[in-house]
């Protein structure tokens, strides 16, 4: 199954303890329909340390997975909105679903 969120796509969270953040999604997980967002649902994790990898120890702060159900894309000019599909020529691409426009894809380094 594709998923409508990209990596570096701005997304708003619309339920949970983290509702109404916004932030960067800093990586997709599509086998278990979850995504990591910058600053989203943070928690401590206690680290070991590593004297060979210049590691500190102590407790930690990350970002755990949200699934993908409880965000939206945020849209440049009307804000958190769903996500519709056309082709554009042979090109499928993403729209909003208020306002029509096309949602631009990042552009992907090989």
């Amino acid at each position: 199954m594709s998923l409508n969120i990209q990596r570096n796509d701005r997304v708003a969270v619309i339920s949970g303890a983290d509702r109404g953040k916004q932030g960067r999604v800093l990586s997709v997980l599509p086998d278990k329909n979850r995504i990591l967002v910058e600053h989203v649902r943070m928690v401590k994790k206690n680290v070991r340390p590593n004297p060979q990898r210049n590691i500190k120890g102590g407790i930690a702060e990350q970002e755990a997975p949200v699934h993908i159900s409880n965000v939206l894309l945020v849209c440049p000019d009307c804000g958190p909105t769903r996500i519709g599909h056309k082709f554009e020529g042979d090109q499928k691409v993403r729209v909003c679903r208020k306002c029509g426009n096309i949602i631009a894809a990042k552009s992907k380094k090989k």
